[in-house]
């Protein structure tokens, strides 16, 4: 196994009115966006990732033209959707602009795929979640088949049929196509038999639970009958980083609690205490807040039980004061990598 990756992922949460709720300085949002962006390659941090949702509290419905706004920023880190949302897009378009985001920032780019946490993509694009799984299946195949081959024949129950016709401009046969998943075993089970990298996010309870997981992803991808280097797997997950753990609390907690909580709240959950997110920063919890000694620690458990190629953290959760993340950041890729690479 070569270095592991270490990068940033983020939602781009906007600031919104307190009055109508609706988001505010979406400019302002953007050019934080791109200075992050910019910062995480300048310090040396491998992937860069952008989410995409169709809500007021994030800025990114189109992740392929946000990441080309940070491809003319940045050199060398990889460019990744965090993620597109396969199942409500057309894989055709997913491909044209993935393709030519990598054209445009000298092979950078990487698709990763989920069918979202979110589901507003699916009426507002006229799709039944009655076809959630379907849908995802269907276009997962189509996309794949897209990368190798330029002329597509083929016929499917959600989209109309490809004669041949050719997907244009082509781009490395190998762009990267990742799978997220949270934890459904179906998904990892799929993303093995298709020899595809797994993104598994664990944004609750203790990580080291998610290991037979990865189990089952290798052992799907054995029987697909993959090479153990066609295996990779990263895990996505939420932290912050400051020169002591009361900083990294006071710059990380507010956003973060107001977030999962008004999040929580449609989905039936209680308000986040600060019990549960003291619980959550303890030496087994999932949150990767505190000091750059707290985060080296917390990814070495990782690294002992899961076989890792990648950790990419989301620091930004709720509208986080922008020279408080910049810092993260580098304290991420100056302090951290170094003692958790391989």
């Amino acid at each position: 196994m070569g270095t592991m990756d270490l990068g940033i992922y983020s939602f781009v949460e906007t600031r919104r009115d307190p009055h109508t709720g609706q988001p505010f300085e979406l400019e302002r949002t953007f050019a934080d966006m791109l200075e992050q962006g910019e910062r995480a390659d300048r310090v040396g941090l491998d992937v860069f990732g952008l989410g995409e949702h169709h809500r007021p509290d994030y800025a990114v419905s189109a992740p392929a033209v946000a990441l080309a706004a940070v491809a003319g920023r940045t050199k060398r880190i990889k460019l990744s959707s965090a993620v597109t949302v396969l199942s409500s897009d057309d894989p055709v378009r997913v491909y044209q602009q993935f393709a030519t985001l990598d054209l445009l920032s000298g092979h950078r780019a990487e698709i990763m795929v989920g069918r979202g946490s979110f589901i507003e993509s699916y009426p507002l694009f006229g799709l039944s979640l009655d076809d959630y799984d379907a849908l995802f299946a269907e276009k997962l195949e189509l996309l794949l088949k897209i990368r190798a081959e330029a002329r597509v024949a083929w016929n499917g129950a959600h989209r109309p049929p490809l004669g041949g016709q050719g997907v244009y401009p082509r781009t490395r046969a190998d762009l990267p196509i990742w799978i997220a998943v949270g934890g459904t075993p179906q998904s990892v089970v799929r993303a093995g038999t298709l020899g595809l990298p797994l993104a598994l996010a664990i944004i609750g309870g203790d990580p080291v639970r998610f290991v037979p997981l990865a189990e089952l992803y290798a052992e799907a991808s054995q029987r697909g009958g993959h090479p153990k280097e066609r295996q990779k797997l990263s895990i996505n997950g939420h932290g912050f980083i400051a020169p002591t753990r009361q900083e990294a609390v006071d710059a990380f907690f507010p956003t973060y609690a107001e977030a999962m909580t008004r999040i929580g709240k449609e989905r039936g959950w209680p308000p986040l205490s600060k019990a549960q997110f003291e619980a959550g920063m303890g030496p087994h919890g999932h949150l990767f807040v505190g000091t750059p000694d707290d985060a080296i620690a917390k990814i070495k458990r990782l690294k002992a039980h899961f076989k890792l190629d990648r950790y990419v953290m989301q620091m930004h959760v709720g509208p986080v004061d922008q020279a408080a993340l910049l810092r993260s950041i580098e304290l991420f890729a100056n302090a951290v990598g170094p003692a958790v690479r391989d």
